[in-house]
């Protein structure tokens, strides 16, 4: 992901998120803090379709930040191979623990996270704001 991309997800993160989205700003520290991101191109110069982030703390541990995916592109694979891309870059800098929230009502993503090694270690009463939803928090060690 670049600076260029950042006004292009914002609608899909206002469209599956709601009022609990990132705003541009979120990104934007987030890209000036060294984190991962990848978008997904269906192809060169058009709209990305879904994105990704990932927050390495080498070598201890790194957190997925967030995955999305358009409505319209959901269970396609591109989920899967936004998850792979980050597990990889997990892998290349010697992180062998990979940690993330979801929210426990999320249940098709709790199964594509479980499908590649994760596994529930926890909940965070009321994470997500202002729905005061839970997450569950998964981890997996590669």
């Amino acid at each position: 992901m670049r600076w260029w991309h950042i006004e292009a997800v914002l609608p899909m993160e206002d469209d599956l998120f709601g009022v609990e989205r990132w705003s541009a700003a979120m990104f934007w520290n987030e890209l000036a803090n060294g984190h991962h991101y990848v978008v997904a191109l269906p192809e060169r110069g058009e709209q990305p379709v879904g994105y990704a982030g990932l927050a390495l703390q080498p070598p201890a541990e790194a957190w997925v930040q967030n995955i999305a995916v358009r409505r319209d592109r959901q269970r396609s694979g591109v989920g899967r191979a936004l998850l792979a891309e980050l597990l990889r870059t997990a892998d290349d800098a010697g992180v062998r623990t990979v940690l993330l929230e979801v929210a426990v009502d999320n249940a098709p993503a709790q199964k594509l996270y479980a499908r590649n090694g994760f596994e529930p270690l926890g909940i965070r009463r009321g994470y997500y704001q202002p729905s005061n939803t839970d997450a569950l928090v998964m981890e997996r060690h590669g």
